[in-house]
C-alpha cells in the first residue's frame, strides 16, 4: 500500500508538472507557479515519506541497517529554498538556475551518502557496572570505535532510539476484511476471509537502562572515543536496553540520521541501602539483642560479673574489684563466631500497603549489606530465594520482590540453633511462633 500511494503520488506530481508546462505556454503565470510548487511538494513528500520506508525493507545486506531521519530546520529552511529555486527555474526556462537546482539536489543526495557511510563505519559498545544500588550513582562507559582506516567520524552522538510503543502499527491479524465495513455480509463488495487490515498499538517497554545522549564531536580513523556517563536509577527492579541509535548530522545537517543497533543489555538494580531514619532507628536495638544472644570472648564489653574459678586473671575488671570489694571480670560479645539469619517473610498481595512493602524490602536490603560489612556470618532465607550465604544473590532477590501468597518463612526456620534472626514481615503479632520470641528480632513492614 506504501508503494501504491507513492506511485500514485509521482503520477500526480508528473501530471502537475506538465500542465504547469501549458498553462506557461498559455501564460498564466499564477496557474503555473501553483501547480509547479505542487509538482515539487507531492515528489518531497513521497521521497521523504515513502522512499526511507520502503528502502528499509529491501532485503539486501547493504540495506538491513536500519536507519531513522528526522528534518532538521535547516534542512526544511533548504528544502523551501530548492523550491524556490525550481519554481523559477520552471517559470523562467534559465537554463543556470536548472543547474543549481541540480547541484542543490545532488548535494542532498551526498549528505545521505556521507552520513550512512559514516554511521556504518562505527562500533558500539557499552561497560556497566555489575552492582547497582537504587538512588546510589554509579558509571557506566561508552565506547565507539571508527572501523574506518581512513575517514575520521565527526560530530556522532549516542541516544536511546524512539520507543516502539510510542506510535501506532499497522499489521495483518486474523479475521475477515470486507469493504464497505458497516454492511451486512449480502450488501458488502468485498470479502477477504482470514485476513483484517488493523491498527494495534505496540506493547510498552520496560524501563530502559539509558535515556540520556552522549556526543563524539571527533573519532580519529580507527580510533575508539570513549565517555564516562552517570547513571542513576530512582526504583529498583530490572532495567533493560534493547537497542542504542548512533546519530549524526554530518555533513550539510539537512537531516538527523539514526542508525539503531541492537545492543542487549540488562541490569538488575537492588534496593537502596541509604541510612534512613528507620534502620538507625531499629539498627541500635538489634545489635543490642544480638550481641546479648552470643556473648562470649570479643571485643565489645558485655557484662562485668562476679569472677568464677574457671575464668582468667586476664580478664578480671581491678577498678571494679575495688570499688566493690569482690574480683569481678568482664564478659566480652563473641564476635568471632557470630551467626545472623536475615528473614524476609514476602506477603500476600494486598495484606500491606506498596509504601510498606517498598520500605520493608529496603530495610532488609540495608540490614542485609550492614551486617555483611561488619563480617558477619550470615544466612539468608526467603521465599523462592536459594542466597544462602551470598549477600548479592539476596540483593537480587529483594530486587524483582513482589507480593506473592505462599507459605510464611517462619515455619521454615530451623530449631535448636545458635542462630540468631532478625525476620522482616506483615503477619501479625498473635501469629507467630512463640518460640521464635526468644532468638528473633521482628521488624513489622506495617509498623
Amino acid at each position: 500500500m506504501r508503494f501504491f500511494a507513492a506511485i500514485g503520488g509521482l503520477a500526480l506530481a508528473f501530471t502537475a508538472a506538465v500542465f504547469s508546462t501549458v498553462f506557461r505556454y498559455a501564460g498564466n503565470v499564477l496557474a503555473t507557479a501553483l501547480l509547479a510548487s505542487a509538482a515539487l511538494l507531492l515528489a518531497g513528500l513521497v521521497a521523504v515519506i515513502s522512499v526511507p520506508y520502503l528502502a528499509r525493507r529491501v532485503v539486501v545486506a547493504r540495506m538491513r541497517d536500519a536507519f531513522d531521519y528526522d528534518v532538521t530546520r535547516e534542512g526544511a529552511g533548504y528544502l523551501i529554498l530548492v523550491l524556490v529555486v525550481g519554481v523559477a527555474a520552471l517559470n523562467t526556462g534559465n537554463n543556470l538556475l536548472f543547474i543549481v537546482v541540480a547541484a542543490m539536489l545532488a548535494s542532498i543526495l551526498i549528505s545521505g551518502i556521507a552520513s550512512a557511510a559514516l554511521l556504518r563505519g562505527l562500533e558500539l559498545d557499552i561497560a556497566l557496572p555489575q552492582h547497582v544500588f537504587a538512588r546510589r550513582a554509579v558509571w557506566a562507559r561508552f565506547k565507539l570505535r571508527n572501523r574506518r582506516r581512513v575517514a575520521p567520524a565527526f560530530s556522532v552522538t549516542i541516544a536511546p532510539p524512539k520507543r516502539p510503543g510510542t506510535r501506532l502499527r499497522r499489521r495483518w491479524v486474523p479475521g475477515v476484511f470486507a469493504f464497505p465495513p458497516k454492511r451486512p455480509p449480502e450488501r458488502q463488495w468485498v470479502r477477504i476471509p482470514d485476513l483484517q487490515w488493523r491498527v494495534v498499538e505496540a506493547p510498552p517497554a520496560g524501563p530502559r537502562i539509558f535515556d540520556g545522549a552522549v556526543y563524539f564531536p571527533y573519532i580519529a580513523p580507527g580510533a575508539v572515543g570513549s565517555a564516562d556517563v552517570e547513571l542513576n536509577f530512582a526504583r529498583r527492579g530490572r532495567y533493560r536496553q534493547d537497542a542504542l541509535g548512533v546519530a549524526t548530522r554530518f555533513p550539510f545537517s539537512f537531516l538527523v540520521k539514526t542508525r539503531r543497533v541492537t545492543l542487549e543489555r540488562e541490569i538488575v538494580v537492588y534496593p537502596s541501602v541509604e541510612e534512613t531514619d528507620e534502620l538507625l532507628e531499629i539498627l541500635p536495638m538489634i545489635t543490642g539483642e544480638f550481641e546479648a544472644f552470643v556473648s562470649g570472648r570479643g571485643h565489645d564489653l558485655y557484662r562485668i560479673r562476679e569472677y568464677m574459678p574457671e575464668d582468667s586473671a586476664r580478664h578480671v575488671d581491678w577498678k571494679a574489684s575495688a570499688r566493690s570489694g569482690a574480683l569481678k571480670v568482664r564478659e566480652f560479645t563473641r564476635e568471632d563466631e557470630r551467626r545472623l539469619r536475615i528473614v524476609f517473610d514476602n506477603p500476600a498481595p494486598g495484606a500491606v500497603s506498596e509504601a510498606a512493602y517498598e520500605r520493608g524490602v529496603m530495610l532488609a536490603a540495608s540490614l542485609a549489606w550492614h551486617f555483611a560489612a561488619e563480617n558477619t556470618e550470615l544466612e539468608f532465607m526467603a521465599q523462592g530465594c536459594a542466597a544462602g550465604q551470598d549477600v548479592y544473590g539476596f540483593l537480587r532477590h529483594l530486587a524483582l520482590a513482589e507480593p506473592a501468597a505462599g507459605e510464611s518463612m517462619m515455619e521454615k526456620i530451623p530449631a535448636g540453633t545458635d542462630d540468631y534472626n532478625v525476620i522482616v514481615t506483615a503477619r501479625p503479632r498473635g501469629s507467630i511462633p512463640t518460640a521464635l520470641w526468644a532468638c528473633s528480632y521482628f521488624v513489622f513492614m506495617d509498623r
